[in-house]
């Protein structure tokens, strides 16, 4: 199925003063008619005006009003007529009625959030709570913020994540017609694509993890590779609402952060690891500056140290440029022996 755009239904403003129109002139008729039984006439003209006034308000149904970036699609007796895409006041059939599955469908995202001021009207006067809910559908871009997911990453680690997807929709039959609601099957599907893509990857850097599916190991993790990850998001949600005529713009990751149960451990792995590699760098430092001495002392011929000294030295110096205090010098005035 096809969508078809109806553009030839601008008309709803002539309708309506059309409409208005015979019904003053029905008013007219009707005292009109009343003069003419009284005279002895027949009442024809009494009886189509009473008629007109019963049953002329039927075409007021005909009357649909778009906004800009929103569109309606019509049925008639079940049976797709076309869809209305372009703001302005139009008339239609008055049995045509607008279809909308996911009209009532309250989501976390844009549009959803004061739907009562907008798209929905009270009826107190007849039903008490009753909601007359717009049948438009939004051609905007909208934004959906899923909620926060618990994931297992490629090494089995509980994360928490969640994405933003910036999604519109551009073929409203196939929204309509070829899936149940399209705003649940769109929140489902991201989902879906949250789950199976941060299975791939690992929270941070790991030796021996392929995430590009290549067979050769490298360097990806949600924390260092987030654009990479909201990009392969993006292209599997895509994959998936491509039969609802929806059209996602752009994803991004949202929130990201171990599981409360992992999240202490974690740390203290993420502290332990910062303060071996700042010893790495502390002790390298510490042997350089150390063989430098000595090259100079050598060199300078400043004083000769034997094997045994020179280990002395090595050590003291280690000790006071590794150590997490400041040292307490100590002079020895006497003889090296």
């Amino acid at each position: 199925m096809n969508e078809h755009v109806l553009t030839n239904k601008r008309n709803g403003m002539l309708v309506l003063i059309g409409t208005i129109l015979l019904y003053m002139i029905a008013v007219i008729g009707c005292i009109a008619g009343g003069y003419i039984i009284d005279k002895g006439g027949l009442p024809i003209l009494l009886i189509i005006s009473i008629i007109w006034l019963s049953i002329g308000w039927i075409p007021f149904l005909g009357l649909k009003i778009l906004k800009p970036q929103e569109a309606l699609v019509l049925t008639l007796f079940g049976k797709y007529v076309g869809t209305l895409k372009n703001e302005g006041f139009y008339y239609v059939n008055p049995f045509c009625t607008g279809v909308n599955p996911a009209a009532k469908t309250k989501l976390n995202q844009s549009g959803d959030v004061n739907v009562a001021s907008h798209n929905t009207v009270s009826i107190s006067a007849t039903a008490p709570g009753t909601e007359l809910v717009s049948k438009n559908i939004s051609l905007k871009i909208m934004t959906l913020n899923n909620n926060r997911q618990k994931v297992n990453d490629c090494l089995g680690n509980p994360v928490d994540i969640g994405i933003a997807v910036m999604w519109r929709v551009t073929d409203t039959v196939k929204a309509v017609f070829h899936v149940d609601n399209y705003k649940e099957y769109l929140s489902l599907q991201c989902d879906s694509a949250l789950r199976n893509i941060v299975r791939i990857y690992p929270y941070d850097i790991a030796p021996n993890i392929d995430t590009t599916g290549d067979g050769l190991a490298d360097e990806g993790s949600l924390r260092g590779s987030s654009e990479i990850v909201a990009s392969r998001i993006r292209d599997e949600i895509q994959q998936k609402v491509e039969e609802a005529g929806l059209e996602i713009i752009e994803a991004r990751i949202t929130y990201l952060a171990y599981a409360q149960e992992i999240a202490a451990v974690m740390l203290q792995r993420q502290q332990a690891s910062a303060i071996i590699d700042a010893r790495k760098m502390i002790v390298d430092g510490a042997v350089g500056m150390v063989e430098m001495a000595l090259e100079r002392l050598s060199e300078n011929h400043i004083v000769e140290l034997d094997e045994e000294r020179k280990a002395a030295m090595v050590s003291n110096l280690l000790v006071v440029l590794c150590g997490n205090h400041d040292t307490q010098p100590i002079v020895n005035a006497g003889s090296l022996y």
